[in-house]
C-alpha cells in the first residue's frame, strides 16, 4: 500500500477586504500518495497558485486540515512552516529564483544550508553532486547562473529543489519561461524522476505537459472537477 505523502480536508482560503470576501479554494479535498504524479489545470482565477501556496506552506489555509506525512500543517507560525518546507518541500518555479552571485554548487547547496540538521561539507558536496549528475550538469558545477541557457538553469532549479531528498517536488509552471524544445526536456526529466520514485505535484497551464501525469486534476472556481467532460461543460 503507497504512503499517503500529503493531505487535504475540506480546506477552504478566503481573502477578505473591507469591501468583498473572495473564496479561491472551497471544500477541497486532496489526497497525495508516493509516487504520485499529480497534475493541476483550470483557468486563471480557479485556485491553481492558492492551492499550490497552501500545498508548499507558503501560506495557510483559512479552515480545514493539512497534513504532511501524517503530520498537521494547518496552524504553524512563520518559523515552523519555514522548518517543515526546508524539509519536507521541493520547488520547481517557473522564473527559476536562481542567485546570479553564486555558482551552480552554492545554489544547489543552499537549502541544505538551512537544513536544521548539520551537514558536513562532504555530505553536502556528495548530496549536490548526486543531485546534478541526475540532471545532467556537473559539467557545470562552477558556473554562475546567469553563463546558463534558460533551459540549463531549470536543470539547475530541479537539481535544488532534490537536494533535500524532500516528501514531494512541487512544480509551478515550470515550462513557462522555456521554448518548446526545453519544455519538452524539462518535462521529460520530470517524468524519469517521478519513474524513479520521486513525487510531484505540478500545476501547469499546457494540457500536453498535464498528460505527463499520473493523475490529472481540473480546478474550477476554488474546487476540484475530475471529469473532464464535465469541465468542458462548465466552461
Amino acid at each position: 500500500m503507497k504512503k499517503l505523502k500529503l493531505s487535504l480536508k475540506n480546506i477552504t482560503k478566503v481573502f477578505a477586504t473591507q469591501e468583498v470576501e473572495t473564496h479561491a479554494l472551497q471544500s477541497l479535498d486532496l489526497d497525495i500518495y508516493a509516487g504520485d504524479f499529480v497534475s493541476i489545470c483550470g483557468p486563471s482565477g480557479c485556485g491553481k497558485s492558492t492551492l499550490l501556496s497552501i500545498l508548499g506552506l507558503l501560506d495557510l489555509p483559512s479552515s480545514g486540515t493539512f497534513m504532511i506525512e501524517n503530520k498537521d500543517v494547518s496552524n504553524l507560525s512563520l518559523t515552523e512552516a519555514a522548518i517543515i518546507r526546508n524539509e519536507k518541500i521541493g520547488f520547481i518555479f517557473q522564473s527559476f529564483n536562481l542567485i546570479d552571485e553564486l555558482s551552480v554548487f552554492e545554489n544547489v547547496a543552499l537549502p541544505l544550508r538551512y537544513n536544521q540538521t548539520a551537514l558536513s561539507e562532504k555530505e553536502i558536496y556528495d548530496r549536490v553532486t548526486k543531485c546534478l549528475a541526475r540532471v545532467d550538469m556537473c559539467h557545470r558545477i562552477q558556473h554562475k547562473p546567469n553563463q546558463l541557457s534558460g533551459g540549463q538553469q531549470q536543470r539547475i532549479a530541479i537539481a535544488r529543489a532534490l537536494v533535500g531528498n524532500p516528501a514531494i517536488l512541487l512544480v509551478d509552471e515550470a515550462t513557462g519561461n522555456l521554448d518548446a524544445k526545453n519544455g519538452d526536456a524539462v518535462m521529460t526529466m520530470l517524468k524519469e524522476l517521478n519513474n524513479e520514485g520521486t513525487t510531484i505535484c505540478m500545476v501547469t497551464h499546457d494540457p500536453r505537459y498535464a498528460d505527463h501525469a499520473t493523475t490529472r486534476l481540473h480546478l474550477m472556481d476554488g474546487k476540484i472537477v475530475a471529469d473532464a467532460e464535465r469541465l468542458a461543460e462548465l466552461i
